[in-house]
């Protein structure tokens, strides 16, 4: 016995969104003296040239950000301080990390 004309619904497919993360292409022009120092990293760690580069941008955004939060420690610090002393020392600090030194 054969049915024709009869379809069973399916469940709709949840589709998977892709885990990787999308990647976008950029053009960098590096100074010469970078490239070679990239060049060298790549080859001692036996990664690409690439890789060096994302990793290095990696931890130079982490080290901005560890950067700011503690300015803004210390500029809490320096808000929160009641003794002179220690208001001029903080406020020092903050004049060398904004300024440099």
């Amino acid at each position: 016995m054969v049915y024709t004309g009869v379809t069973m619904p399916m469940a709709k497919r949840s589709r998977a969104k892709p885990s990787r993360a999308k990647h976008v292409r950029r053009s960098v022009t590096l100074p010469s003296k970078i490239a070679r120092q990239v060049e060298s990293l790549a080859k001692q760690r036996d990664l690409s040239n690439n890789r060096v580069l994302v990793e290095l941008i990696e931890q130079g955004i982490e080290a901005q950000q560890q950067k700011e939060k503690a300015f803004f420690q210390l500029a809490e610090r320096f808000r929160a301080a009641n003794d002179p002393e220690q208001v001029k020392q903080l406020g020092d600090q903050l004049g060398r990390f904004v300024f440099g030194e």
